[in-house]
């Protein structure tokens, strides 16, 4: 997500509006939101509601939430839940209609949409 701070302003000039989404409660999120000093809209999806509907959703197998909680990262206390689910790294431009303009879904949780793709999209979706 600190990537989307370096295009924020362009996609805010072309018109749109940037909202994520993140497995972290609400009260992590407001943390971040302070450290990182974000512009966004940054909205909790701790039970993973949005990320089941949009088929984003995965189980981490207890041996990573094992090995997670001895790097510090501790799934259940980020949620607030016991679900240990998290979301593939996904990206939406969304039209005005509703209708999505270009969609980057991606299973492996290191790679994210990069920046420069995301607006183009942008771009190409004001002009269809």
């Amino acid at each position: 997500m600190g990537q989307l701070r370096n295009i924020e302003s362009q996609l805010i000039a072309l018109g749109y509006q940037l909202i994520a989404v993140s497995a972290d409660r609400p009260e992590r999120l407001r943390q971040s939101i302070q450290k990182h000093q974000l512009r966004y809209q940054l909205l909790s999806d701790s039970q993973m509601t949005a990320a089941r509907a949009f088929g984003l959703a995965y189980k981490v197998d207890d041996r990573t939430v094992e090995r997670y909680r001895k790097l510090g990262i501790d799934l259940e206390e980020a949620s607030g839940e016991k679900h240990h689910l998290l979301p593939v790294p996904a990206a939406f431009v969304i039209r005005t209609d509703g209708t999505i303009a270009f969609e980057y879904i991606n299973p492996n949780y290191k790679v994210r949409v990069d920046p420069d793709v995301l607006l183009t999209a942008a771009k190409a979706a004001l002009n269809k």
